[in-house]
């Protein structure tokens, strides 16, 4: 067995092996896989092998499109079969929402590149006779969808890898990871030890396990998942005779996924009475035995897919294949570099492993070789979990994701398992006011305030929802009178030390403020990519705030910590951390009535040591809202008399919380973007507008300058700008297609329903030859065109005369 190597892989499923064969195609060849019993072990080899590109990610959607495209190139490369059969696939729509979602996707599909189309109950009929229309109303077809053969498959992977230079180890049981001073690592197998500058923990059921070794948790769970393949059914036997095939049928409102298998049917299901499997480990010695039988559990479903399927009903059952396999909390892949950790990496929780694994593998293989990946991965990266995650929440939400597999998605759905959390001091006294509540990172954040009178459960839709006239009211009050809601949904870090200011001017794009001053800055990739959007508050000359979005923590410590430097320390003090915001033209009055300090001189982008009632604030002179407004930070052990001292204060002046539903409508008054929306790695400064807080004469070669530079001396091919839409009762959510013409152009970043100027509004990228004054498109929204104007004009304080004056 080789001793050294590159990077070393665990774990030898279709994951694993995808990764491997990816290292090798972008030309690393001292690369090595270790797999404890045979190829495919684990849940690779009872896969259903069913493989589609329909995901409400589109990042992951065009993941998805790559791996199937790519298993041709991999029977052409290894002369190996992947049993591919791409047969079609169609998604059923049983009522509205459901209809709603697949118009939605459809929509994004458009400007993707992706051939679905939706189709009717008689095209359905045509497209998959097995099935019962009754009730049906629609579907998306896709052309794509198939299935293949998971042990040929993952062998093809392997053989590839092979010729790429790669060594496959298996009967390889790895007992210990340890690093090195140095970063490298020590791989500890029964076979010996291997010296390896990177691993990759890519051990499926066994991810948990493997992770420990390195002192990792990796939020992830086994579930039992149970399917059947039936005898030979006569009807299906007549396609095949007559050399077709059934296509794919998946039948959301029965939980189930259908396809042909031989001259009979398979089908799987996602039941409501599901069961975590392994809750305490997986056992070392599990591997090609499957569970036992448990028809209990599914015999609703069964019950279902026989009215679905009539030809089920009189079919005998050929073979039951019950066995587990991950999900992370949300149902995607935990990909890339573990936060807090040198040169290890995750490829674990890969459910849909023949429908994700070559985009896995792509994407990891672009991060170790290139240093990133060629589009925005944080719907997988391991990031999007902090440290806060435990098993005690990771179970929960893994059950409830397995039980929604196959539900609507609505974008405003906030799932309740596992909740609450993560709680800041100001939950009871919202939950008394009628805080209606979402969560982000795990903490709970109010999204509207109801009163006795308003429903206290916002409903899921893609429509405009039951929240839309509290939202309208806590908007009018920050725009005539003063709102105030927490600055909990910031990520806060204190950057301290004789090099900080020449440290944030490196990792910074921007210009790095004076002491008492406040600036804006993007951060970049070496590539130029949108990696951050940062407030920048400089406390003193060895001291700065950096404040961005919650939900990134872990990732943009990541990278803080991998550019780390001596005489400069980084914290992550986000909860450490809190406050209010007060916005509104009152929001003055109230500041300068709640502390002894004249705060009339207080500029836009100042920033003061404050004593607010009792309490020792931050408070700096900035607001999301585009309106004058403060964030007033303090400890969160003084936040609660905070918080008493502010609403007294602004009683006077009709002041009223706000949550993030009217932060949302606001901030589109002004077109101000949000992140992962409009800034996110897989846009430049140049084409959202971020280019303009870019400090070009700075003297420092920071992090994207030369990537920003040729953006900026060649143009941007695209970008963003603001529409009004003539919507009905949907504004865009995003990723929705803009038209021109009747060819698509672009697709909405963000969007939703301006309160103040009673307009529905659009964010954007469109080709920057299209983007002129005038410019009128047509936006799709739920299957319906919208006619769409460019708009260049806020909608509020255009002139930025009440924020900065």
């Amino acid at each position: 067995m080789k001793t050294t190597a590159r990077v070393v892989v665990i774990g030898g499923g279709v994951v694993g092996c995808s990764v491997l064969y990816h290292l090798t195609k972008l030309g690393w060849s001292d690369v090595m896989l270790v797999e404890r019993s045979d190829l495919t072990s684990g849940s690779t080899w009872h896969a259903a092998g069913g493989f589609h590109t329909l995901n409400g990610d589109t990042n992951m959607a065009a993941l998805q499109g790559y791996t199937i495209r790519l298993y041709k190139e991999l029977e052409e490369i290894t002369g190996m079969s992947c049993g591919l059969h791409h047969v079609g696939g169609v998604t059923l729509a049983d009522n509205r929402d459901r209809m709603d979602m697949l118009l939605a996707e459809r929509a994004k599909h458009r400007y993707m590149g992706l051939e679905t189309e939706i189709v009717g109950p008689e095209e359905i009929r045509t497209i998959a006779p097995v099935t019962n229309v009754e009730g049906v109303i629609g579907a998306l077809y896709d052309p794509l969808d198939g299935h293949l053969d998971p042990s040929g498959t993952t062998h093809a992977y392997a053989k590839a890898a092979r010729m790429g230079g790669a060594t496959i180890e298996t009967h390889c049981m790895v007992k210990e990871t340890n690093q090195r001073a140095d970063g490298s690592w020590d791989v500890v197998t029964d076979k010996g030890t291997i010296r390896a500058e990177h691993v990759v923990n890519a051990g499926g059921l066994w991810a948990r396990e493997v992770g420990a070794m390195a002192g990792v948790y990796f939020p992830l769970h086994p579930m039992e998942h149970q399917y059947l393949v039936t005898e030979e059914i006569p009807e299906i036997a007549e396609i095949v005779d007559a050399g077709g095939e059934h296509p794919h049928v998946m039948d959301p409102a029965g939980e189930s996924y259908l396809r042909q298998e031989g001259r009979g049917l398979c089908i799987g299901f996602y039941e409501q009475p599901c069961r975590p499997w392994a809750i305490d480990g997986t056992p070392w010695s599990f591997g090609h035995e499957l569970l036992p039988d448990d028809f209990d559990k599914i015999e609703n479903s069964i019950a279902f897919a026989y009215k679905r399927f009539p030809v089920l009903e009189r079919a005998g059952v050929k073979t039951v294949i019950h066995g587990p396999f991950t999900f992370a909390p949300d149902g995607n892949p935990l990909v890339g570099p573990v936060p807090g950790m040198r040169n290890y990496w995750s490829a674990c929780a890969v459910m849909a492993g023949f429908s994700q694994g070559g985009g896995v593998g792509l994407m990891l293989a672009q991060w170790m070789i290139e240093g990133e990946t060629e589009r925005d991965t944080f719907a997988m990266d391991c990031a999007r979990f902090g440290d806060w995650i435990t098993p005690g929440f990771t179970r929960p939400k893994v059950i409830e994701n397995y039980q929604k597999r196959f539900s609507v998605s609505y974008p405003n759905e906030e799932l309740p398992a596992a909740r609450p959390f993560r709680q800041t001091p100001m939950y009871d006294v919202f939950d008394q006011m009628g805080a209606v509540w979402g969560a982000q990172y795990g903490l709970e954040v109010p999204n509207y305030f109801a009163e006795a009178d308003e429903p206290h459960y916002e409903t899921p839709t893609f429509r405009r929802s039951n929240a839309w006239e509290a939202t309208r009211r806590e908007v009018k009050a920050v725009r005539q009178s003063v709102g105030i809601n927490e600055v909990h949904n910031f990520g806060k870090y204190l950057v301290t030390g004789p090099n900080a200011h020449s440290w944030l001017d490196r990792i910074m794009a921007g210009r790095i403020p004076a002491p008492g001053r406040v600036s804006l800055t993007p951060m970049l990739s070496e590539k130029g990519r949108l990696i951050g959007d940062f407030t920048v508050s400089c406390l003193s000359d060895e001291a700065y705030q950096l404040t961005a979005s919650y939900g990134a923590q872990a990732y943009h410590m990541r990278w803080f910590e991998k550019h780390g430097a001596d005489g400069v320390r980084v914290e992550n003090i986000s909860d450490r951390l809190n406050g209010f915001q007060i916005a509104g033209p009152k929001a003055r009055d109230v500041l300068q009535a709640c502390t002894r300090t004249d705060i009339s001189g207080m500029r836009f982008m100042d920033l003061r040591q404050l004593t607010v009632g009792m309490v020792d604030c931050l408070v700096q002179r900035v607001s999301y809202t585009g309106d004058l407004g403060y964030e007033i930070y303090c400890d969160p052990i003084a936040q609660r008399s905070l918080w008493d001292t502010l609403w007294q204060a602004g009683q006077p002046h009709g002041m009223k919380p706000f949550g993030m539903r009217a932060m949302m409508s606001l901030r589109l008054d002004k077109f101000f973007g949000s992140w992962l929306r409009e800034f996110s790695p897989d846009y430049t400064p140049g084409e959202t507008g971020l280019d303009r807080f870019i400090s070009w004469s700075k003297d420092i070669e920071f992090i994207g300058r030369k990537a920003a530079e040729d953006e900026r001396s060649r143009g941007p091919s695209r970008k963003l700008i603001a529409f009004e839409v003539d919507a009905g009762d949907a504004d865009v959510v995003a990723y929705e297609p803009i038209w021109l013409d009747g060819e698509v152009i672009g697709f909405c970043t963000s969007g939703g329903y301006s309160h103040h100027g009673d307009k529905s509004i659009a964010l954007g990228l469109v080709p920057k030859d299209a983007a002129g004054e005038g410019l009128e498109v047509e936006i799709e929204i739920l299957g319906q065109m919208r006619p769409a104007r460019r708009i260049s004009t806020p909608l509020f304080d255009a002139d930025g005369a009440r924020m900065r004056g």
